[in-house]
């Protein structure tokens, strides 16, 4: 339930703050006087759209906050959204709107945690239901009408389209996926042989290793350099090791070096580190000796071994200039390959296993379309007589109403077109209700729809906007008292020009634009003025006045006291009619009841 509003700096209005309780509340005011304002201020703290003058002109920047208490249903919400309640069950929802230039930038708010559109949207709708007169266009609409029976319907009815909606989601994947399949069959075959070929080549060439073609070079050099390298390392073991010139050899020098330092260090210590070092030299130019008369002795000339090497370093090659440019791509390009062609072949499945893939999501769909369909035949019934029952207190007792289920090919939201069909008239066939209702007809309608809802609805604040527009008399009389006996079970916040149902309300607020003075201009010569909008909550002295207001247009003024007096009169009959009304509706005993409703007819009449 909305507990309270505050507005700064929203449209035309400066600063606002409105408290509301239960029951049923009426704003009233001219034409024009900012009545929708308030509403659309509602709305735009919920997560709704604003306009780019959403912001006061002058100002920077408008903020809105609006206080609900949350039932035990809407706890779990928060729950799930991580967002704590104040005081256990209050959610203060806060939009601020900063102009930038031509564009704005927004930012919701609950309970100070900043919020995407899509959560402040889950919550506006389980807060608050807003039904404008404009609606009426849109009940044309099947798509609209279709989900305001689902909706009626409850949970095991939305759960349905639920599985509905994910069956023609894999049915769609899969019929996609066939015609894909079939539409590129032969390009897949081209592309299929291509990759067959490049495979196989691939393959062929066994590639395990990104490094071969490196190592192969090198191999390559050494078997082709053989002989060389065989002199080569004679010639070092000789340097080294042993020299058969008659030349000394490094060994042999260091040998020789290593006697001396020997001596030498038998007179003085300090020697002792050199003759390690010598020492160490001469053991490591002795193993280097070994190492390379061994090496020498290993290395053989083999010519089929240098043959394999070299074709096999051309076929790497080519491997490269087409698939590389590195042996390393080619590698990774084998395994893609695979791959794609996995891809292509479809998995392992064939245009025949997708087509019987296709035929039996198809089957599941028609399944769970059809078991929708029972579901809304039978929501069908319940909403047809309840909504009946609701309409004819509203001055339609001779009411026809059909939810008319034609099937059409399956969808997301399965295989039915819902159309509402109505007859006001005994006599006259059901017809599509936007193409034979009047614009009071869509109305009273509309009102009786969102009664309807309020009984599966967890919305406890329900805003209608002007919902009576095109009526008066007896029918403006049982619109009131719809909207009363709304404001029973619901907070109700009704926009209204008509005095009955004003009249009825628990809280009456005026709403009126004023034009003040901010201060004087520089040149003297006046006052800057800005009009403002000014929402004042009535006592019964200011109801009467204000209902005289919107039945004759005339209270205040001197030139006709009659007039005025003859409006007062009819205020108050209103305000005693509508207390005889409200005390009927708390409870009288069945015997006095048709009395009240007599009465109330009688009285309307008068009206």
């Amino acid at each position: 339930m909305l507990l309270s509003l505050r507005i700064e700096n929203f449209a035309l209005i400066d600063h606002l703050d409105l408290t509301f309780g239960s029951g049923l509340h009426v704003l009233t005011g001219e034409t024009g006087a900012g009545k929708s304002i308030i509403l659309d201020a509602i709305d735009a703290a919920l997560g709704g759209k604003v306009t780019g003058r959403a912001v006061r002109t002058g100002e920077e920047r408008a903020s809105i906050e609006a206080t609900f208490r949350v039932n035990d249903l809407l706890k779990s919400w928060f729950e799930q959204e991580q967002i704590d309640l104040l005081d256990e069950d209050i959610a203060v929802c806060s939009r601020e709107i900063v102009a930038l230039g031509s564009s704005q930038r927004n930012r919701s708010r609950i309970n100070g945690v900043l919020v995407n559109k899509q959560q402040m949207e889950g919550l506006r709708d389980r807060l608050v239901e807003i039904t404008a007169q404009g609606q009426t266009v849109q009940l044309g609409q099947p798509s609209l009408q279709r989900d305001w029976l689902d909706s009626y319907g409850g949970v095991a009815l939305l759960k349905a389209r639920e599985v509905v909606s994910q069956a023609f989601t894999t049915y769609q994947q899969a019929a996609q996926a066939l015609e894909k399949r079939r539409h590129s069959e032969q390009q897949r075959l081209q592309q299929l042989d291509l990759f067959e070929y490049q495979l196989r080549e691939l393959n062929a060439a066994n590639l395990t290793d990104p490094d071969e073609l490196d190592q192969l070079e090198q191999e390559r050099k050494r078997l082709s350099h053989s002989v060389e390298l065989q002199q080569q390392s004679y010639q070092v073991y000789q340097a080294l090791y042993q020299n058969e010139n008659g030349e000394d050899a490094c060994a042999d020098l260091l040998g020789k070096a290593e006697n001396l330092l020997t001596d030498m260090a038998r007179y003085d210590e300090q020697i002792q580190p050199i003759l390690e070092i010598v020492t160490s030299a001469l053991a490591l130019v002795e193993e280097a000796g070994q190492q390379m008369n061994a090496y020498g002795d290993d290395l053989e000339t083999d010519p089929q071994r240098l043959q394999e090497v070299e074709d096999r370093v051309l076929e790497l090659k080519q491997i490269c200039r087409k698939y590389g440019p590195t042996l390393a791509d080619a590698i990774a390009l084998q395994q893609s390959l695979q791959s794609e062609l996995e891809e292509l072949t479809g998995a392992g499945q064939s245009i025949e296993e997708l087509a019987e893939l296709t035929e039996t999501r198809k089957a599941a769909l028609i399944e769970a379309s059809e078991h929708l369909t029972q579901l809304r035949k039978s929501t069908a019934q319940g909403l047809e007589a309840r909504l009946v029952a609701e309409l004819k207190p509203l001055a339609m007792e001779k009411v026809q109403f059909q939810v008319g289920i034609t099937p059409i090919a399956p969808t997301s939201a399965g295989s039915d077109r819902i159309t509402y069909l109505f007859s006001p008239n005994p006599g006259e066939p059901l017809q599509p209700l936007t193409e034979i209702a009047s614009g009071g007809e869509m109305s009273r309608f509309l009102l009786a729809l969102q009664a309807c809802f309020s009984q599966v609805d967890s919305a406890e604040t329900l805003v209608f906007d002007e919902i009576d527009v095109g009526v008066s008399g007896r029918v403006a009389q049982a619109i009131a008292e719809k909207l009363y006996h709304l404001g029973r079970h619901h907070q109700v916040l009704c926009v209204t020009h008509q005095p009955i149902v004003a009249a009825m309300a628990d809280q009456h607020f005026n709403v009126a634009k004023q034009v003040v003075e901010l201060h004087k201009s520089q040149n003297g010569k006046g006052a800057d003025l800005r009009t403002i909008v000014k929402v004042t909550p009535l006592d019964r002295e200011q109801r009467r006045q204000e209902l005289a207001q919107l039945a004759s247009g005339q209270v205040g003024s001197t030139e006709n006291a009659t007039t005025e007096a003859a409006a007062i009169a009819f205020a108050d009959s209103l305000l005693e009619q509508a207390a005889s009304l409200q005390a009927g509706q708390a409870g009288l005993p069945p015997a006095e009841q048709p009395k009240a409703k007599a009465k109330r007819a009688k009285s309307a009449r008068r009206s």
